[in-house]
């Protein structure tokens, strides 16, 4: 997959601001209460006081999804509140989670938030990613090529757009522990995650090799 994956991407053109992906608009809900919920989780969390849910991106983070449908993935993040079901991670916030950009099975995008806003994805560093969520769970759902071709032009799009310095995948961010970057102040939260891999995000980076991306701590 990886040869014919970069093959595609180097025929597509291979610079920041070609061929751009096509993204479809389809936003979640950010009312009052999400944003209050989103000031709350930074202020507690990361000791970050401000007037808006705003943040300056310079990450993007790759996930998985899990939930099997592109469908039943917004409405799992559409709610501003945590369902019943989450209470190990509602004992943190009430916040539900969620994620900037959507990528179904056939490499489709969708923007379910502005990259400028707050969204809980990733623990320590949701002040500064951007967070990509592809439905996939890794086993009878693995990343399609559509999926890792959009998610390279997706993120060389976001690169052009903000000062992106890192691009890492959701199984990697506690290498970040000890980071200027990380600002979570309760060092029991914390969660294990797989996705999407080290081999998925070898393909990844190898089609962003010309943005001098930083290396990962």
């Amino acid at each position: 997959m990886r040869a014919t994956v970069l093959m595609l991407f180097v025929m597509l053109g291979g610079c920041v601001g070609v061929n751009s992906p096509r993204i479809t608009q389809w936003p979640i809900t950010f009312d009052a209460e999400r944003e209050q919920l989103s000031l709350e989780y930074m202020r507690e969390h990361y000791g970050i006081v401000q007037e808006k849910a705003a943040i300056s991106p310079n990450m993007v983070v790759v996930h998985w999804t899990v939930v099997p449908t592109l469908q039943k993935t917004f409405e799992v993040f559409n709610p501003s509140t945590l369902p019943a079901s989450r209470a190990k991670i509602s004992a943190a916030s009430g916040l539900n989670v969620s994620a900037h950009f959507l990528v179904d099975r056939d490499g489709s995008i969708y923007q379910l938030l502005p990259t400028n806003v707050f969204a809980r994805h990733v623990i320590g560093l949701n002040h500064t990613a951007i967070g990509i969520e592809n439905i996939a769970d890794g086993e009878a759902l693995p990343l399609t090529e559509a999926q890792i071709e959009a998610n390279i032009r997706l993120i060389r799009y976001l690169a052009g757009k903000h000062a992106i310095d890192y691009v890492i995948g959701h199984h990697e961010y506690q290498r970040f522990i000890g980071h200027p970057l990380w600002k979570e102040k309760d060092a029991s939260y914390l969660t294990e995650k797989t996705d999407p891999g080290d081999a998925n995000m070898q393909i990844i980076r190898a089609g962003l090799d010309d943005l001098n991306l930083l290396p990962l701590p």
